[in-house]
């Protein structure tokens, strides 16, 4: 039964390149999500992108059940509808209490300044007022004592931020490139893998010539949905573009989120590709097309902001 269909070889790289293109789904969004954690921060991932991204994500799925698509397309669609809510949950959580700690401290910083100016108001406590006045005054002892915490604290935080940042920095400049080659080869090994055991066991099988030139029309509504979805995974990217501009750095992105994704778009489009050419087959998979595939030129650009703006910054940090 299993060797009913003949294994060609642009069918197995069909099968290779769309098992491939699911690992790179599946992990897509866990390096964001690392980094991120890792930093404690979401400044750095503009959230138009990911709203825009789910979007997209919502409109593919509806499209890919409604064209009735294979099952592992429409599964893998909400999967990543779900994995996007974690990441915008965690991007709206970070974003939530990195303000109200800055506002905190912004308060705290205001009155601290108006204290040492002497602008104390009837409002203030008295002992505020009278530490205050000391201070103003000159008296023995008061302004060095203050002076010399103040030094103490500053240097000792401006100690803590350098060793942070050396733990936090130092790693990602020596390993980077290593860990995220590493990281690409176990995708394509996992993906080929995945495709081979599934071949093995009969979850896999190529599919009869011409069988795609057979299927039905897809649905009008079904094929709106799809080209909508396309328009948004290839809008989605153009915030993040501005964003990375005007701030003149990709501090906080992930490179192996845009790696995956890259990689994940070209899998998707060859594995398409290999397994048929003809005409009413690609116009099924137009619109899924368009999406993967039009949004490698814009990943370029951000791996050249990488380039640009991620030596900038280190020079300046340093």
């Amino acid at each position: 039964m299993l060797d009913a269909i003949p294994l060609t070889a642009h069918e197995a790289l069909s099968g290779v390149a769309g098992s491939i293109s699911l690992a790179c789904w599946v992990f897509l969004l866990v390096p964001q999500l690392i980094e991120n954690y890792r930093q404690g921060s979401a400044s750095g991932i503009s959230i138009t992108f990911l709203l825009v991204w789910m979007v997209g994500d919502i409109t593919n799925l509806i499209g890919a059940a409604w064209a009735g698509l294979v099952p592992t397309v429409i599964a893998l669609a909400i999967y990543f509808c779900f994995a996007d809510a974690v990441l915008l949950s965690q991007c709206f959580y970070y974003n939530t209490i990195n303000a109200r700690r800055e506002r905190k401290l912004s308060t705290q910083t205001q009155v601290q300044g108006e204290q040492e100016n002497g602008a104390a108001t009837e409002e203030d406590p008295l002992i505020v007022r009278r530490a205050s006045h000391e201070e103003n005054l000159g008296l023995p002892g008061s302004r060095r004592r203050s002076s010399a915490a103040s030094r103490r604290s500053t240097r000792a935080s401006g100690e803590r931020r350098d060793s942070l940042a050396k733990i936090l920095e130092e790693e990602p400049g020596k390993n980077a490139y290593l860990r995220n080659t590493l990281s690409v080869l176990m995708i394509l090994l996992a993906g080929t893998a995945g495709w081979a055991l599934a071949w093995r066991a009969g979850a896999w099988r190529p599919s009869p010539e011409g069988s795609s030139g057979e299927s039905s029309p897809t649905p009008l509504g079904a094929e709106i949905l799809g080209y909508a979805s396309a328009v948004c995974y290839l809008g989605a990217r153009i915030p993040q573009i501005i964003k990375n501009h005007k701030e003149k750095s990709c501090d906080g992105l992930s490179l192996l989120f845009f790696l995956l994704s890259l990689m994940g778009n070209l899998t998707y489009g060859a594995g398409i590709i290999c397994h048929s050419v003809e005409k009413q087959y690609i116009m099924t998979n137009l619109p899924w097309l368009i999406g993967s595939l039009g949004t490698i030129a814009e990943d370029a650009v951000i791996f050249l902001q990488f380039s640009m703006y991620g030596e900038r910054q280190c020079a300046i940090e340093d």
